[in-house]
């Protein structure tokens, strides 16, 4: 049994490599962090339980129009309410289909989505290993300045780890170079919320839900709150510092809701259910956008918008990316637009993409491919995965949709995966691969509505022709579903944790629930390690890096960067990385840069390049940056720099 101790400052020593299989996890009962089990859940339902959508009919809805035959319902059903659903019939192949406001579609879309496709084992497929323990439930996630991982969780009724007060702690600070783990407070209830990083290298955490008192009477309502964290890359008196709540507040009630950075630095909030209630009630629904100053502050207005509002309510949890020329790409549900932020206007619009649903509660992955100068940093997205509907019955998707929003003549371009899977998420590797893990082949997002949970991880490689892009990686011992988290260390590994597929932590599974308690709260941190760092490869890093500033500007501006290279190095890639705001599947931020350099002297071991920057902050938003050195794909330790 793994044996862990918990100091005078509420630190969780862990051992360096927890090697015991946790099949039963009333082991975590002996951690000596707290001894107490578990209480039970409230046995009345709550505003705080997960929104959930009602099982659809199996009959194509009703209306006075002919019926659907090629996946774009809506209109011939003269805005009837469909199923049992009470929605107004859109204009989109959102509104039929399994689970949708008009019923199954009675024909095949007009695009189909393709099933699975075969992803041969990679040469290489790198390892997983199990290093120590969270802490908490890791719900959300992101690597700050000092290298270290916070994870944040929802109020619960136990977690690893007791803060001073007597209360359990709901976000924990990990340090991966000793796998420890120190609890942190906060004073509102995050479940569920968005964030994003502030110019000045702050992380914010937005929205949550209701408080808990019968739990924790020392945290507050969180649904319209803004928490702040701060970290340096430069000096450790921040570390183990909790979370600062001023008490600024966003314009409304937002669980749920999608962040991003603008060039300017400001934070687009979009969408979040105003009360935790039935989503496809659209009183409890909250599909606006509003906007936070560089500092964090909302200017305090709620803007409409369509694209959320006309896809309720399959409207929760949007991908969004920056795109180079300062507008967004939104995502929800199966519709996408490019949206201008400043004049409040659709640019653009595409097709549906093909398929289940994309967003929550049947969340795939949605990946910002890396940029670069040789293609004018043109954008290009994936969006992964999906399902059919709210429930554990749901098929998922392996189909997958790719489009380059800003060419002459932008599609989606289709592929697949080897199977369907919901809840997988994308993070893009120093190498320009993407890694796809975690999520289930069956169910969807929710408390206990998942299962067959997809363990192997799959490496997708967007250089490659069509139909050769995927590879199946390394396979996990550890089921992670609900609530699961996957990013980018400074050493380029991968760091994997959380799985809190019910209502309140369960230590060992509880056979035939409904919900199903099937799958335990999974407090166990993995360590993924990527081919490039496996075998000789690991002796082959570039060391000694060194930068000319760690404060850079997107400006095209230049820097000096020093290192070794290996012998016999052939090639080099900067790469500048933001692994952003990680949950739900959604990586909220996340982009990678390759920047342009000179000066590489092939075979050399002393190396001096020169680096430009990208030209603008609408390829790279300011904020906190990993900058990587890779020699022939392997990369040497990330540094941290500000952008601005």
């Amino acid at each position: 049994m793994v044996d862990a101790g918990l100091d005078l400052e509420g630190q969780l020593a862990m051992p360096m490599e927890p090697t015991e299989a946790v099949a039963h996890h009333m082991d975590f009962v002996d951690l000596h962090l707290d001894s107490t089990a578990p209480p039970p859940s409230p046995s009345t339902p709550v505003a705080t339980q997960e929104p959930v959508l009602p099982i659809p009919t199996t009959a194509p809805g009703g209306g006075s129009g002919v019926a659907t035959k090629d996946g774009t319902c809506g209109a011939a059903n003269a805005n009837t309410v469909c199923g049992s659903w009470p929605q107004v019939c859109g204009n989109t192949a959102s509104h039929c289909g399994n689970g949708c406001q008009s019923g199954p579609c009675t024909g095949s879309p007009v695009v189909a989505a393709p099933g699975p496709s075969p992803a041969p084992v990679a040469a290489n497929p790198g390892i997983f290993k199990i290093v120590g323990q969270a802490g908490v439930p890791a719900m959300h996630a992101g690597l700050m300045p000092n290298g270290r991982v916070i994870f944040l969780d929802k109020v619960e009724n136990y977690t690893q780890i007791k803060l001073g007060n007597g209360q359990y702690a709901y976000s924990a600070e990990y340090d991966p170079s000793t796998n420890t783990v120190v609890g942190l407070s906060y004073k509102t209830n995050a479940f569920c919320s968005g964030g994003a990083f502030l110019p000045d290298g702050r992380w914010l955490s937005l929205g949550g839900n209701a408080p808990l008192d019968f739990i924790d009477p020392t945290v507050g309502d969180g649904f319209n709150a803004i928490r702040y964290l701060q970290r340096s890359s430069t000096s450790a008196a921040l570390n183990g510092q909790s979370w600062s709540e001023p008490g600024n507040k966003l314009a409304s009630a937002r669980w749920y809701a999608s962040a991003q950075t603008m060039p300017d630095g400001t934070i687009f909030v979009a969408s979040g259910s105003l009360n935790g209630l039935d989503p496809t009630v659209p009183a409890n629904n909250n599909p606006t956008y509003e906007v936070l100053s560089n500092q964090g502050i909302s200017q305090g207005v709620n803007v409409p918008m369509d694209l959320l509002a006309k896809n309720q309510p399959y409207y929760m949890y949007p991908f969004i990316h920056l795109l180079n020329d300062g507008n967004l790409f939104v995502f929800v549900s199966k519709s996408s637009e490019i949206f201008n932020v400043a004049t409040n206007k659709t640019i653009k619009t595409f097709p549906d993409l093909p398929g289940d649903y994309r967003t929550y509660p049947n969340t795939g992955g949605s990946v910002l491919l890396p940029l670069s100068s040789a293609n004018n940093w043109a954008p290009d997205v994936i969006i992964c995965g999906g399902g059919a509907y709210q429930d554990i019955t749901s098929p998922t998707d392996p189909s997958c949709g790719r489009i380059q929003p800003l060419s002459a003549n932008p599609a989606w371009e289709m592929d697949s995966m080897p199977e369907g899977r919901g809840m997988v998420e994308g993070t893009l590797l120093p190498d320009g691969t993407v890694l796809f893990l975690n999520g289930c082949n069956r169910g969807a997002q929710g408390f206990g509505i998942a299962s067959n949970p997809t363990y192997e991880s799959l490496i997708y490689t967007p250089t490659k022709p069509l139909g050769q892009r995927w590879s199946t990686g390394a396979t996990s011992t550890i089921a992670r579903l609900y609530h699961s988290v996957a990013l980018l260390l400074l050493d380029g590994t991968v760091l994997v944790a959380g799985s809190n597929p019910v209502e309140m932590p369960i230590l060992t599974p509880v056979p035939n629930q409904v919900p199903s308690e099937d799958y335990i709260t999974e407090f166990r941190v993995e360590i993924y390690t990527p081919s490039y760092l496996q075998g000789a490869n690991a002796n082959r890093r570039p060391t000694k890096i060194t930068l000319s500033s760690l404060s850079l500007k997107a400006t095209g501006a230049t820097f000096t960067l020093t290192f070794t290279a290996p012998a016999g190095a052939k090639t080099v890639q900067v790469a500048l990385y933001h692994g952003g705001f990680v949950t739900h599947s959604l990586h909220m931020n996340h982009r990678m840069a390759y920047l342009d350099t000179t000066g590489f002297n092939p075979g050399k071991t002393g190396q001096k390049l020169t680096v430009k920057m990208p030209p603008n902050r609408n390829v790279a938003p300011p904020g906190p940056y990993v900058v990587y050195v890779l020699c022939d794909g392997v990369p040497g330790i990330g540094q941290f720099v500000s952008v601005s």
